[in-house]
């Protein structure tokens, strides 16, 4: 049995990057070969090469290469969609990033591209879609259901039988009720408690 790793390149080299670089380290799942990003000013970062932009998608697909998308996602999930559809139509391998950090059950499902930051929670018969940020120390509690494209901020909770809609952003230290259909692409500010 080979115990060769497979290689990751992470496309978007902002904050979400280096947060999602920590916790690829740190699973010693993948060997992170270098960044995607045609805007940044930067040479390399946390000591991975910048390899260029986008376009390089296509000359970077291989059977042992997965990519992940690592551009953040706050209040517009336009450009990481736009991303998706460039590797799906390249037939890139998509990566799933689960923290060694985090409490994922084993009774969940959890979306291709979808990204489960340090101590989130996600507990028995939740759903969470495609190319999702499950940020650091969010709860995501049974039975919830979240759409694709959707950020779940930090320390947010997403209480039992809820749905996210998909594309939505739910801030940071909110609070969604038991219950709650949450509509696409909605927006839930820093701090709100939704109950109804």
């Amino acid at each position: 049995m080979s115990n060769i790793k497979p290689n990751i390149v992470l496309i978007g080299g902002g904050g979400h990057c280096i947060s999602v670089i920590d916790i690829i380290e740190n699973g010693n799942e993948f060997n992170i070969i270098g960044i995607l990003d045609s805007n940044s000013e930067e040479k390399n970062i946390l000591g991975y090469k910048i390899l260029g932009g986008d376009d390089l998608i296509p000359e970077l697909v291989h059977k042992n290469t997965y990519f992940l998308i690592t551009v953040g996602q706050i209040k517009n999930n336009c450009p990481r969609k736009k991303i998706s559809k460039v590797l799906t139509k390249n037939n890139a391998k998509i990566a799933t990033i689960i923290s060694p950090l985090a409490y994922v059950s084993k009774h969940a499902k959890i979306g291709l591209g979808t990204v489960i930051m340090n101590y989130a929670v996600v507990n028995a018969k939740a759903k969470i879609g495609k190319n999702c940020i499950i940020n650091t120390m969010s709860n995501i509690e049974h039975d919830v259901l979240i759409g694709d494209y959707c950020h779940i901020s930090t320390c947010a909770v997403i209480n039992g039988n809820s749905e996210i809609g998909s594309g939505s952003f739910i801030g940071s230290n909110s609070t969604i009720s038991n219950n709650i259909s949450i509509k696409e692409n909605s927006v839930i500010s820093a701090g709100k408690f939704i109950k109804s």
